[in-house]
């Protein structure tokens, strides 16, 4: 996995990674308070593909606090990455990374060639839930002493595992690679209903939802419903974060979908 940066904006970097494969790029995206890292065992599940991993604006190895973070500022970044590397692509998106992917796909169609969206909604979301989100996160007693002590803290499940692995150790300790405050507004973006894009895609798009996730049956219909060639995959001990504890039904779902897409069978970067 090769690092590379990219420069979108006055005063943001963005940190990426590049697997080197041959094939057809596929670009994925964390979702809030994540980091590329998230998704090196999914691109290590794709060796014949370039996978393109993001640390988007805010997050991991990228600007910690950036000027802005509205929708349209991650969009804009995320159609940068693209543009540097080659399009079209297979975007590929996991909660607020999802969202982002769909955004782009309606705002650049000539970038994306499909989608993947894990997670994902277009209906807005609480602005309380949002709210305590940012409270949950300055919760934190941080900088913990150690890895151990950021475990306990959090808990044993998957994405607790995710943000204690992710911690960055300085000289005072470990520290989480976002801001609370960042987090928080980073959300409230996206409050706001979405249909009017998603309905403007029109790349093949595969939806993956978690039997355990945060959408309940109702949306979930309506989501995949309103889209245009869709198909779904539902995985029933899945939670949100199904690319960490369904990992292998996960991969298994995204290389389906790009089979089917008759992806595996091209060479060459784009």
């Amino acid at each position: 996995m090769t690092a590379f940066t990219v420069a979108p904006a006055r005063g943001v970097e963005l940190n990426c990674y590049d697997s080197g494969g041959a094939g057809p790029a596929v670009v994925l995206l964390h979702g809030l308070a994540g980091s590329a890292r998230e998704f090196f065992p999914t691109a290590d599940a794709l060796p014949e593909y370039r996978a393109i991993l993001v640390d988007l604006r805010g997050h991991g190895g990228s600007t910690r606090v950036p000027p802005g973070v509205a929708r349209s500022d991650y969009v804009s970044d995320v159609v940068t990455v693209i543009e540097r590397i080659g399009a079209p692509v297979v975007l590929v998106g996991q909660s607020m990374g999802a969202h982002t992917a769909m955004l782009v796909a309606a705002e650049r169609p000539d970038l994306v060639g499909s989608l993947v969206l894990l997670e994902c909604g277009a209906a807005g979301e609480d602005l309380d839930g949002h709210r305590a989100i940012g409270e949950y996160f300055r919760s934190w007693p941080t900088p913990f002493g150690s890895r151990d002590a950021a475990s306990a803290f959090l808990g044993d499940g998957p994405l607790a595992r995710a943000w204690a692995e992710d911690l960055e150790e300085r000289a005072d300790g470990f520290w989480p690679r976002f801001d609370p405050g960042v987090m928080a507004e980073a959300e409230a973006g996206l409050a706001a209903p979405r249909w009017r894009e998603w309905h403007a895609v029109r790349a093949p798009a595969l939806v993956v939802y978690g039997g355990q996730g945060m959408f309940t049956p109702g949306a979930k219909d309506a989501f995949v419903g309103q889209g245009h060639r869709v198909s779904r995959v539902d995985l029933p001990e899945a939670s949100h974060d199904a690319h960490l504890d369904a990992f292998e039904d996960w991969v298994g779902a995204l290389r389906g979908f790009l089979d089917r897409e008759g992806l595996g069978q091209r060479r060459g970067r784009p």
